[in-house]
């Protein structure tokens, strides 16, 4: 196989093991993957996806819990040169039908259990859909079973798209963001080297692969550095302290790591053979840094990155890692802090973050208009994020210029509930606001106007549930006589954060 080869599992493969045999994934339960059945099966899957007529540049919905076939599926996928279209498994009906009819794949393939409704959504589209459970069963299974093991991965340029994710816009309608292989290989190949990976590291990932912390980084930086990995199907914090001594790297969400601090049976020794603890998808509070290296003898490494960009800036692995901050620009990555009108700001000063390199996407698909928008004709690309620099260049995210709340490491843009709640009988208006929670990071909290006096909290978190994924469903509603306002009428809603700060604490 070229190297020569722009295509992600291309790239993968020319750092696979000498040696096949070796091994790439595990499960709690002792069952044990090579590299050799990760070439073998995705070949499969890959043949299998070409064989129903799918060609390079097709978008491949999938909608399915973690599983190690999941893991053959997506590099099935890269093999033959689709465009992976993950969905998070909590999406409703409504979101669903959005994202079919914008995305337009060429096959979808869910659970068993939602066969039926996703047939419905996907008939008026022209999408046929199979499906794939946990435990290697469903019609995907069926047609991969007849296929050998043989597929010449596509040759990809670095510029052809490797995946579409979608992540929802201010106004509430989602942008799919385009994401090209030269993208993903370079993010992949910096963090290998930028966190040490080698092929002697074991990672535990019990992230999920819908999103890019648990697909793009976590598994990339495993096959990059033909090292291999615990397959866990979602976070337990016993199984987690259980597995910890078999591993030597863990990548997670904020909440993973309080919890742990919550179980007295983490302790240094579950710790004893890890190198490394690395959190992202959401702030890291400074008082969770500092009590996890007060019990474990290990400073988390904070990073920072996007679904538009994947990893932007982090903490050093040697040098100090700095509570509070995301640490440097990665190699490769230009970052700089600027005002409203673009002029670059000093250190200390808050300003919009924006940032450059091979990581950052192509742009949203089929809207050029907002791609002009938020990337720059000199080719910066505006986060949407608040942050400020120190003189010694760490960078800290300070805010979100677009009130994004990141609760548990998955984003929720406040207008797209707000329309939800707006649209509930008894309700005059509403404000959505991310409150400080100790365990997701940030909690989703609706601040709302009644129109109708009968109304009451469980009602506007039943109808939000109706409609939204349950990741999206406020936690709290807070009634309030009206909603403060600047003289323009636009919310305050800093106000309104500062005012409910304390409300899980």
């Amino acid at each position: 196989m070229s190297t020569d080869n722009a295509n992600l599992y291309a790239r993968f493969r020319a750092r696979f093991p000498a040696d096949l045999n070796s091994p790439l994934v595990t499960t709690p339960e002792g069952r044990s993957w090579s590299y050799a059945d990760a070439e073998r099966e995705s070949a499969r899957f890959a043949a299998s996806l070409s064989g129903l007529g799918l060609k390079p540049g097709d978008r491949f919905t999938v909608q399915v819990e973690k599983s190690v076939e999941m893991l053959w599926l997506y590099l099935g996928c890269l093999r033959a040169g689709l465009v992976f279209h993950p969905l998070n498994t909590a999406y409703s009906a409504a979101e669903l039908d959005y994202f079919l009819t914008n995305a337009e794949p060429g096959l979808v393939v869910c659970r068993p259990r939602d066969e039926a409704l996703m047939n419905e959504i996907a008939d008026p589209v022209g999408s046929r859909v199979l499906t794939l459970g946990t435990r290697g069963e469903g019609s995907m299974m069926d047609l991969v079973s007849g296929n050998a093991a043989d597929f010449d991965c596509v040759e990809s340029r670095e510029d052809d798209m490797a995946a579409l994710l979608y992540s929802s816009g201010t106004t509430g309608r989602p942008k799919g963001i385009m994401l090209s292989h030269g993208n993903l290989v370079s993010n992949a190949e910096t963090l290998v080297d930028y966190w040490g990976f080698t092929a002697d590291d074991a990672l535990l990932h019990a992230l999920p692969i819908f999103h890019v912390h648990g697909l793009f980084v976590a598994i990339s930086c495993v096959l990059m550095a033909g090292a291999s990995m615990r397959w866990l199907p979602g976070f337990k914090a016993e199984t987690v302290i259980e597995q910890l001594p078999e591993c030597t790297v863990m990548m997670g969400v904020p909440t993973y790591y309080t919890r742990l601090l919550d179980d007295p049976a983490f302790t240094r020794s579950a710790c004893r053979n890890m190198r490394l603890f690395i959190s992202g998808s959401a702030p890291l509070l400074a008082e969770t840094h500092t009590a996890f290296e007060q019990r474990t003898g290990h400073a988390i490494l904070e990073r920072y990155g996007m679904s538009e960009t994947g990893m932007n800036t982090s903490n050093p692995l040697d040098g100090e890692r700095r509570p509070g901050t995301v640490g440097f620009p990665l190699p490769g990555v230009e970052a700089r802090i600027v005002d409203d009108h673009g002029k670059v700001l000093g250190d200390n000063e808050i300003g919009n973050l924006q940032v450059r390199g091979p990581n950052v996407f192509k742009g949203y698909w089929r809207m050029p208009e907002k791609t002009a928008e938020d990337i720059g004709p000199d080719g910066f690309f505006n986060t949407g994020d608040k942050a400020t620099r120190s003189e010694d260049g760490y960078y800290s995210i300070v805010g979100r210029a677009k009130d994004m709340v990141i609760s548990g490491g998955l984003n929720v843009y406040p207008k797209e509930v707000e329309l939800v709640i707006d649209d509930i009988p008894g309700v005059q208006e509403s404000a959505v606001i991310g409150v400080p929670h100790r365990d997701f990071g940030e909690a989703v909290v609706a601040v709302v106007v009644k129109s109708d006096a009968g109304i009451g909290e469980e009602q506007v978190i039943d109808a939000a549930k109706q409609q939204l994924a349950n990741f999206k469903v406020p936690k709290k509603v807070v009634f309030v006589e009206q909603l403060p306002r600047n003289t323009m009428g636009k919310v305050q809603k800093n106000q309104l954060r500062l005012a409910h700060q304390n409300l899980f604490r």
